[in-house]
């Protein structure tokens, strides 16, 4: 879709989006350009961070650069770029529980809504405020020392507690609910949300869970151990990863983007966090449908009901 904007035109500015794009790629850069022309076009207000303003020339179509509370008051967050874009702007959107509309230009996408062909659409359904919103459970990620929480912070797909020298497996016992369940020798645990179950906690051989289920997700890494299954517990549950004494020292991840250090002797707790992130729907196709398009699931010779 190419539209064409009028930069001295009026701005609606009680509908603004902030455009948050993949700079990094070239065929982002210019479906991000097409896409701000598309908005602006269509009576938007357009927002960016800062330092995207200045990369994509978005200054002649005046979009208004922003901080990291870019989001605030926005309609929508538009993401173009792979999930990992995705994530990034999640980060400005979950406090303000703006939703977030993905155009995937990444290799798989799971957690966009739209693929880079669907650009005419995806204007239009903004313009046009055709869309559903859906919320996804979030992580509420926390570190202790004794009693002392030394670091928290929240994940939409994961929070990961892995080794941090190749050389040296770790020593961790998985609790559940205030329980202990196990002691293993391995690489880590993944705790995952059912929109992580296809990331990080899938390669490591954990399950796929539908979005719309609600429960959290542990699989451990390269376990040594009789008992090392990934498991599926309640929402309210609260998983915690002790890492011994004596053990090697281990680094907990969220979502691939924040990370602190975890001393031997301490433990990760995670649990639901209060504030989901919000993504906008546009077609309210089945998850199943997803998987088999995002994995390229074989399934000729489906005959399905009559």
């Amino acid at each position: 879709m190419t539209a064409t904007a009028d930069p001295t035109g009026p701005l609606a500015t009680d509908r603004p989006v902030l455009l948050v794009t993949n700079t990094g790629r070239a065929e982002a850069r210019s479906l991000a350009w097409e896409m701000a022309r598309g908005l602006l076009a269509a009576g938007i207000e357009l927002r960016a961070p800062a330092d995207e303003v200045d990369e994509l020339n978005l200054a002649q179509l005046r979009a208004v650069p922003g901080d990291e509370h870019a989001a605030h008051g926005c309609e929508l967050v538009v993401v173009v770029g792979g999930d990992g874009t995705v994530l990034r702007a999640a980060e400005r959107a979950r406090a303000d529980g703006v939703p977030l509309l993905g155009v995937n230009m990444g290799r798989v996408g799971f957690l966009a809504e739209a693929e880079r062909d669907d650009l005419a659409s995806v204007v239009h359904a903004v313009a046009t405020r055709s869309y559903e919103v859906e919320e996804r459970l979030t992580l509420d990620v926390r570190v202790l020392v004794g009693t002392e929480v030394m670091w928290s912070t929240w994940a939409l797909n994961e929070a990961s507690v892995e080794k941090d020298a190749r050389e040296r497996m770790l020593e961790l016992v998985l609790e559940v609910d205030h329980r202990p369940l196990s002691r293993w020798g391995c690489d880590g645990v993944v705790c995952a949300t059912p929109t992580g179950s296809t990331a990080y906690a899938w390669s490591a051989g954990g399950p796929v869970v539908w979005p719309q289920v609600e429960a959290l997700v542990a699989v451990p890494i390269s376990a040594h151990a009789l008992f090392a299954r990934p498991l599926v517990v309640a929402p309210n549950s609260v998983l915690a990863v002790e890492v011994l004494p004596g053990t090697g020292g281990a680094v907990v991840w969220c979502d691939g983007r924040r990370m602190t250090e975890v001393p031997p002797g301490a433990r990760v707790e995670v649990r639901r966090h209060p504030e989901p992130v919000r993504f906008a729907r546009l077609h309210p196709s089945p998850f199943t449908d997803r998987l088999v398009a995002k994995f390229s699931l074989p399934v000729q010779g489906w005959r399905g009901e009559p």
